[in-house]
């Protein structure tokens, strides 16, 4: 009787441990990517809340690449700023977020996480195959020049940093690897459609 309740016991602590991983998860990699595209399917899949950073951009942001101008790090002081206050909120509610952002370098990975469980997951690729997706999209701001200014303040994260994932692969192969990431699986986060 006293260890079925010590296994009982033992079992709610568990499942209250798990209970408890709150994280948000950031796809990070330059324009062109897939990071709103995987982002979105994962969060379908782990039934979380999607956002996508392009849309926290203030109005001067916006109208600087869409004439094709890349941001400087004084244009993205502002827009990190308000990205890290949504974090922030995400984790006061307790609420698991994908969010689909650049995170180009360092500092700005740093000021994103800072004070809170923020993961990463970097959709690694090259210039030429990034190049040539954007050439078939269509209503995008993104042109050569922004790419190539986005792989010059490209500063990549180690494995240490931030699970890489090879994005020439497809949407799905890319959500079924980071679904089955151990962050995430040792934490209880499972693809639910499965």
């Amino acid at each position: 009787m006293i260890r079925k309740r010590i296994l009982d016991l033992s079992r709610l602590f568990t499942i209250l441990q798990i209970l408890e991983v709150l994280v948000v998860v950031i796809v990070m990699g330059v324009t062109g990517s897939g990071k709103t595209t995987v982002g979105a399917l994962l969060a379908q899949r782990l039934a979380w809340q999607f956002a996508d950073a392009d849309s926290f951009h203030p109005q001067a942001n916006i109208e600087k690449m869409s004439r094709g101008i890349p941001l400087n790090d004084e244009d993205r002081a502002p827009w990190l700023h308000a990205l890290h206050q949504a974090i922030l909120l995400w984790s006061a509610k307790r609420q698991n977020t994908v969010l689909a952002c650049s995170s180009l370098k360092r500092a700005y990975r740093a000021e994103l996480s800072a004070n809170a469980d923020v993961k990463f997951v970097y959709l690694k690729g090259n210039f030429t195959d990034i190049r040539e997706r954007l050439e078939h999209r269509h209503g995008h701001f993104a042109t050569d020049k922004i790419l190539a200014g986005q792989f010059a303040d490209l500063e990549e994260p180690s494995e240490s940093e931030a699970f890489i994932v090879d994005a020439r692969k497809t949407v799905d192969e890319l959500v079924s690897e980071i679904c089955a990431w151990p962050a995430l699986a040792a934490g209880g986060m499972h693809d639910q459609t499965k």
